[in-house]
């Protein structure tokens, strides 16, 4: 036996760290004599040999062994070295003497049972990734890691077979186990690279859908223990959990055809486009109940979803997380898999079906991005090689406090690489459209939800998270300047300046921020008795103060009908269904006339009565009924009109695209204003009357000539009484009104919002 006792002790005890320096082939010395050593830890090995590949003549030379400036040698036939079993387990050894130069070999090996196969061996190849790779990932300027990390089918040395390399810097030893070494980690041992904490093995010949997972030992325990993929694509279900190889590209690679929507995209400035956001779950949309209740597939989703969407009006669709997360109940904010679609509803290709038919819809897909917290599942990330490697140690800084989750150390270099990797990632293999990233106020305070004493403030002394802030500038510098006219969206809701700032500017560069403040005033407002609404009347007009602070996304989310608030309709606080349908009208359309961009939660465009349930469907049924259906119609008809003015799109974040005509009618609850484009070539008048008072009203108007009812949310076709003002009313010179020079007498129908477009 050449190989020492201690060293093969620590093979048979799990604690060497340096596989490839003894398995496989090298040059050594033994018994006085240099020679090629040549070792294989092989499970279920009864005899092993290893084989020569000898090269046809005129073939080139094996990469594995041109590397290592070996000679080929003109053989008859192929050299057979049987080796010798040191250990039961399936441990061999075997020495050629004479020899010193490395040569290209296959492990035959016979099973107990007699089989024979040949197979080559991982320890005879190179690393995969190169010292530039490691420096760059360290340095955590390499921003497209999950090209580098994870599991990758890729030809090798001339043989295909899988890479894996994942970071564990604080790990002994970490080996590669799974479906195809019977989950036993002796025999797929991973190499360090230096001291750059990443560890890595070729496996030839593996395959796609092979399931695995990282046995690591760490500094702590003498006991290993298992870890899913953090930059797997695809992962099996619940509840094992384990990271499965799959192949994105190759023959079964998804055909995009979506080139002419990413080539209109990237000339887009959608600043001045509208933007009507369809928020939905996935698992939560429709099930089919005649199938356990299960719910759509992705690609069943791709035949009903784009329909819906373009019937409706909207112009993007945004999925709550669609990544991986192992408890329904998160609704996918309890991040695992932060590069993988989850498996629920198909696989990555079925996912990019999805993408693609949405794209040839015209509609555009924006996904919710969680990088400010992670839960603390013992497969994931959370102590992932026995440190608190992703996660900050202090709890202070380490723990959220409202959801019982970690939160990420972004002072960390190779931390917000696999972060910012992740937000690439899917721009980069699923063609998304944009970013909705979650909790933005959590990341952006160290004292965020924490009482005096339970937080760590910055090196300046102060509550502002240093590092998350510049995580989430360059976050966003990367994903405009790699992927022009995608959308990043910031669920922010403090008063942080400058969240839509570009980050030249000192900001934090997103493109939108949701208007949180104004949802939770006109929210309040619309939930009080009409007779007790005046006394709120600033509820509904304190938000233009501030409305072009930000650049924003007025939002009614998943947020506001859950955990006992009640749906939109049923937060109404009339009586019966029509009463509560007729209100929301109304306020559907002051939302949609209301400056800014438009994000609203399924359901909500039909006035669902029940509160969102993550595991059950939405109440299609209701449709049946009009108080339902006009809601629908109200919703399909405002995103209509919201995107055939464009033009008021243009200036709808400046002060230019709004102006007061009646705003202190509190007594009354009656609201006035103008929605204009930059060159007045489309003006709005918008007049809301939120009491169950039908009044003839006169409004001033800057234009003389006839003004279209375009829009009366009391219409007959929407479930209303059917009164308003039938076509065109003209502009009376004689009456100047509301310091305009021109007026309009209206009919202006009980608990309704009417709105007329100036006719050129």
């Amino acid at each position: 036996m050449i190989l020492s006792q201690p060293e093969l002790a620590s093979f048979l005890q799990l604690t060497q760290s340096r596989p490839h320096d003894f398995l496989g082939m090298h040059v050594a010395n033994a018994h006085g004599k240099r020679g090629l050593v040549a070792r294989a830890w092989l499970d279920d090995a009864a005899k092993c040999e290893l084989v020569e590949i000898a090269p046809e003549r005129g073939d080139a030379l094996p990469a594995e062994v041109s590397r290592r400036k070996t000679a080929v040698r003109a053989v008859a036939a192929p050299r057979v070295l049987p080796l010798v079993k040191l250990h039961e387990s399936g441990f061999f050894e075997g020495f050629l003497a004479g020899e010193n130069d490395v040569f290209s070999y296959q492990l035959r090996i016979t099973r107990h049972n007699g089989e024979v196969h040949q197979i080559r061996d991982p320890y005879a190849f190179l690393p995969t990734l190169g010292d530039t790779d490691l420096y760059l990932i360290n340095e955590g300027t390499d921003h497209l890691i999950y090209q580098k990390l994870g599991s990758r089918i890729v030809e090798h040395d001339g043989v295909r077979g899988v890479a894996f390399a994942v970071w564990a810097p604080a790990a002994r030893r970490v080996s590669l186990v799974g479906d195809f070494n019977r989950w036993d980690g002796r025999y797929h041992l991973m190499r360090q690279l230096g001291a750059s904490g990443i560890w890595e093995i070729f496996v030839p010949s593996l395959k796609a859908g092979a399931h695995y997972k990282y046995e690591i030992l760490s500094p702590a325990s003498p006991t290993p223990f298992l870890k899913s993929d953090p930059c797997a694509v695809f992962y099996e279900p619940p509840p094992h959990n384990a990271s499965v190889v799959y192949e994105l590209g190759g023959a079964g690679a998804h055909v995009w055809g979506d080139a002419d929507w990413l080539a209109a995209r990237a000339k887009t400035d959608w600043q001045k486009k509208p933007i009507s956001i369809y928020e939905m779950h996935l698992g939560s949309w429709r099930r089919v109940p005649s199938d356990g209740n299960r719910p759509l597939t992705y690609r069943e989703l791709a035949t009903q979803l784009p329909a819906y969407l373009r019937e409706t009006g909207f112009t993007h669709v945004e999925f709550l997380p669609p990544a991986e997360h192992p408890f329904d109940g998160s609704w996918g904010y309890q991040v695992t898999g932060f590069y993988a679609p989850t498996q629920r509803f198909g696989s990555p290709h079925d996912f990019m079906f999805l993408v693609d038919a949405l794209h040839a819809a015209n509609i555009g897909v924006i996904v919710d991005w969680v990088p400010a917290h992670f839960p603390r599942d013992a497969f994931a990330l959370a102590g992932f090689d026995g440190t608190h490697l992703y996660e900050h140690a202090d709890p202070r800084q380490g723990a959220h406090q409202d959801w019982g989750t970690l939160v990420f150390n972004y002072g960390r270099h190779e931390v917000r690489a696999f972060l910012v990797g992740s937000a690439l990632a899917w721009f980069d293999r699923f063609h998304i459209d944009g970013l909705r990233v979650d909790a933005v106020a959590s990341m952006l305070y160290l004292d965020y939800s924490r009482k005096v004493g339970e937080w760590v403030p910055n090196k300046f002394g102060g509550r502002e998270n240093l590092e998350a802030i510049e995580f989430l500038r360059r976050a966003n510098s990367l994903v405009h300047s790699l992927y022009p006219g995608a959308l990043t969206i910031a669920e922010e809701s403090t008063s942080f300046a400058g969240v839509t700032r570009p980050v030249a500017e000192g900001g934090l560069g997103f493109d939108l921020k949701w208007n949180m403040g104004w949802m939770h005033d006109t929210l309040d407002y619309i939930g009080r008795d009409p007779l007790f609404r005046k006394w709120d009347h600033n509820k509904l007009t304190f938000g233009m103060l501030y409305q072009y602070s930000e650049r924003f996304s007025q939002v009614f989310s998943h947020d506001e009908v859950v955990h006992g608030k009640g749906s939109m309709l049923n937060k109404m606080p009339q009586a019966d269904i029509s009463a509560r349908a007729q209100n929301l009208r109304a306020f559907y359309a002051f939302f949609w006339t209301w400056p800014g961009k438009k994000t609203l939660f399924m359901g909500c465009e039909f006035g669902q009565s029940a509160e969102w349930k993550y595991d059950q469907s939405l109440d299609w049924h209701l449709l049946q009924y009009i108080d339902h259906e006009g809601v629908r119609r109200v919703v399909r008809d405002l995103n209509k009109l919201y995107r055939e003015d464009a033009a008021l799109a243009v200036c709808e974040q400046t002060p230019i695209g709004f102006e007061w005509v009646e705003a202190d009618a509190a007594a009354e609850s009656v609201l006035a204003y103008l929605r204009r484009s930059e060159d007045n070539s489309v003006t709005w008048l918008v007049v809301c009357n939120f009491t169950p008072v039908e009044r003839t009203r006169r409004i001033g108007v800057p234009f003389d000539g006839e003004w279209r009812e375009v829009l009366n949310t009391a219409a007959a076709e929407y479930g209303g009484p059917g009164s308003g003002n039938f076509g065109v009313v003209s502009a009376d010179s004689r009456h100047s009104w509301d310091n305009r020079p021109h007026s309009l007498n209206i009919c202006l129908p009980a608990m309704s919002t009417v709105v007329f477009r100036k006719i050129a």
